[in-house]
């Protein structure tokens, strides 16, 4: 097999990381992915996961739940190694100021020049981007943006959580942990691979039209011309003061010309305002999303893509801590988990997900055949 995961929910990071090792026995990794719990002392684990694994390339981060296999993990490391069957190099840089587009370059080109290129010129056929950025910095939106303008390379993957505590999140390149950056690995891989964006809604015909929003703060002030929480409201059909119960089953999100929606769900009424999760820029045209079963949503996506493309050997999953919270609500926990038996699965809740943009209340999958 050139794909394997492990997992640990040993308490103490020596421990863990011996036991994620031994998993591993005998397979020579060339690239390792992770997602710990945030109840770790992320330098110990850090440390200790180095001193296990060595100088092999690697990602990962803290979460706000961890997803192995077929169930669902909770104060756990899961971590899924590759080897040189499936990729062919690995390299991995860091964004140190995630508020400068300089930041960005450099660590873009940094990893190009690593792979003996340019940004420009790498090649979206033969390379694959994983990004981990910080789940509290509100600047995905802008990193995923200064990506895309940068390089034709698919870039996938989430924001870092903190078993919503929303203190601080931890990346880590190489092992080595970060706060306040956004971790980008560039992979060579020599197996097809392929990228699911699953979300469970229904595009309603209802439009709102952002006409006055804050974007830095994702604050949104006014929709259709009205005072932004009293139109959602409105356009949903219940009284105002019941809004902030409907958050997970009202969305927005821009819709594709065949049909696709990317999501953006309202955090908090602030005053007549909504905070949302993901940024709205002034003039968007939005449909209102209603959100439908995510076990059978996910099913029926998961089923069709595994039928296109014939077999996979394993996922990497990047879901919303939204998502999670909702399957958690409806006791369909196990049921998700139980979608991916058969397959090695690795993934984690996040604060967000990265393709294409920044969206939440999705899942995105990275699934390698």
């Amino acid at each position: 097999m050139s794909v394997r995961t492990a997992v640990s929910r040993n308490p103490d990071p020596q421990a863990c990381a011996r036991e994620l090792r031994a998993a591993l026995a005998g397979f020579d990794s060339r690239f390792v992915c992770f997602f710990a719990s945030a109840q770790f002392d992320c330098k110990r684990l850090g440390a200790a996961l180095k001193q296990e694994f060595g100088a092999v390339p690697s990602l990962g981060c803290t979460t706000a739940g961890e997803l192995a296999g077929s169930t669902e993990k909770v104060g756990s490391v899961v971590l899924l190694g590759m080897d040189a069957d499936t990729v062919r190099s690995a390299h991995v840089e860091r964004i140190v100021d995630l508020r400068r587009e300089e930041a960005t370059l450099r660590a873009v080109d940094a990893l190009a020049l690593r792979a003996g290129t340019t940004a420009h010129r790498l090649d979206p056929a033969r390379y694959l981007g994983l990004i981990i950025q910080d789940g509290l910095s509100m600047t995905e939106e802008s990193i995923m943006a200064r990506i895309a303008a940068l390089t034709n390379v698919p870039f996938v993957g989430g924001s870092a959580g903190d078993n919503l505590a929303f203190e601080g999140t931890t990346v880590f390149c190489n092992f080595e942990p970060h706060t306040g950056s956004t971790a980008l690995a560039l992979l060579e891989p020599l197996r097809p691979y392929e990228i699911l964006k699953t979300q469970s809604f229904a595009v309603l015909g209802q439009i709102l039209e952002v006409t006055e929003v804050e974007e830095a703060t994702r604050t949104v002030h006014a929709f259709n011309g009205r005072p932004a929480a009293a139109e959602f409201a409105a356009q949903i059909g219940v009284p105002l003061a019941d809004l902030p119960l409907l958050f997970r089953k009202y969305a927005v999100g821009l819709v594709t010309r065949e049909g696709e929606p990317f999501v953006r769900s309202a955090q908090r009424v602030q005053g007549e305002s909504l905070v949302f999760y993901c940024q709205l820029k002034q003039g968007m045209r939005l449909n209102l999303l209603e959100a439908q079963d995510i076990v059978e949503g996910t099913r029926r996506d998961l089923q069709r893509k595994l039928a296109a493309i014939g077999s996979c050997e394993a996922i990497v999953e990047f879901q919303c801590v939204n998502r999670t919270q909702e399957l958690e609500s409806h006791g369909q926990n196990r049921a998700y988990a139980e979608l991916f038996a058969g397959i090695p699965t690795i993934g984690l809740a996040t604060y967000g997900e990265s393709y294409v943009g920044h969206m939440n209340q999705t899942s995105t999958l990275l699934l390698f055949r």
